[in-house]
């Protein structure tokens, strides 16, 4: 069988090994310690903006506790970018909140700032203001943080950047995740860099971020016994995950100018082929990781993204359709939704294409050569 041809696999640099072994040799194998506070040192140099950062166990987690900062509690309304993974709206659930689900625009993928003005008067109009914003900066496009800010600021929400997919990209030379009230990162293993999972909290409040951290160690009150005045969880990151999460930082650059460069190889390979079209950056002012390189296709002669998956997979080459819209899982049925239809055609037509930083060039030739042998097989007459 041909070997695996993965869509985003962890790639570690050369460094890793030696922060996570130095926590080893002085027996920092805890939930806290010399690296974590470097890893959270290293963010916020990489950041700028004069953020904080607290490193957490997940970007879950992270979404979680901006919540509870933010005061959702039970039958608020939060509203939520619909093209996500379900991570993004999860902890609303957890909160007790109801998601509110507003769609894309077709430049960046990410929420579209109408249809999320709409949303926000009509709630108001029934007798719920939002408590927060999530938006998505989808595999590493930025959404259109000017006017999504303008938006929010107009009628007092606070926002928080879902930047999973998004650490190295930017918007008019500012990183994203540094726009809204908080914002979050993942470091999961398919992520842009990894510390095998965990993830972090991000904001210019040093005291929400102080916040964080006291509730992410079971909140714990300043006393010689345990103690609790809040309901507290366990979100701290380790110290183990955070050297790993130090070595990564180093190479933090070359890793999205790789995924860059990925997308530029699948753009140029598939420039004569009409059928298959990328997103674009909209202007100079958007910058993305390209943590995973995407395509639409147009279904001509029998070929479609399944079919193109499908063949893939034949090959040992793993690809996924873009996320599925929150509004359409059978757990948010009941959500309330603004949108025009793009999250829809946009998961229709959308495939995700292996883009790991660590993809040999042989292996994005063969990606290439067997999707384009799809549209030459359809090609074909019938004998």
């Amino acid at each position: 069988m041909n070997s695996k041809i993965w869509l985003s696999s962890p790639h570690m640099g050369n460094n890793e090994f030696n922060f996570v072994k130095e926590a080893f040799d002085t027996n920092w194998i805890a939930p806290l310690g010399p690296n974590v506070d470097g890893f959270e040192k290293d963010l916020e140099t990489f950041l700028g903006n004069e953020v904080h950062v607290a490193a957490l166990s997940s970007g879950t987690a992270a979404l979680h506790l901006a919540l509870i900062i933010l005061g959702v509690k039970a039958g608020d309304e939060v509203i939520c970018q619909s093209m996500t993974f379900s991570a993004s709206a999860n902890p609303i659930a957890y909160q007790g909140a109801l998601p509110v689900f507003v769609d894309s625009e077709d430049r960046t993928w990410n929420m579209s700032p109408e249809l999320l003005e709409v949303a926000i008067q009509d709630r108001i109009s029934n007798g719920k203001k939002p408590k927060a914003i999530i938006v998505v900066h989808l595999y590493g496009m930025p959404a259109e943080m000017d006017r999504i800010m303008e938006i929010a600021k107009r009628y007092e929400i606070p926002v928080v950047e879902d930047a999973a997919e998004a650490l190295g990209s930017t918007y008019k030379g500012q990183a994203l995740g540094t726009f809204g009230d908080m914002a979050i990162l993942s470091f999961n293993g398919n992520k842009i860099i990894t510390t095998s999972g965990g993830g972090a909290l991000v904001s210019a409040n040093e005291a929400w971020i102080k916040k964080a951290r006291f509730l992410a160690t079971q909140a714990r009150d300043n006393a010689p016994h345990y103690q609790h005045s809040e309901i507290g969880y366990n979100y701290r990151m380790s110290n183990i995950c955070a050297g790993i999460g130090r070595g990564q930082m180093e190479v933090l650059k070359d890793r999205v100018e790789k995924r860059r460069a990925n997308f530029d190889f699948y753009k140029k390979a598939f420039a004569a082929n009409t059928d298959i079209s990328f997103a674009d950056e909209p202007s100079e002012a958007y910058y993305s990781n390209r943590w995973l390189s995407t395509v639409l296709v147009e279904e001509t002669n029998g070929v479609s993204r399944e079919s193109i998956r499908l063949a893939l997979e034949k090959e040992n080459i793993e690809c996924r359709p873009l996320w599925k819209p929150m509004h359409l899982q059978p757990v948010f049925a009941n959500a309330p939704y603004y949108g025009d239809g793009t999250s829809e055609k946009l998961f229709e037509k959308g495939l995700c294409l292996p883009s790991g930083s660590n993809l040999t060039e042989d292996e994005l030739h063969k990606v290439a050569t067997h999707i384009q042998e799809c549209f030459k097989v359809s090609a074909d007459p019938v004998v």
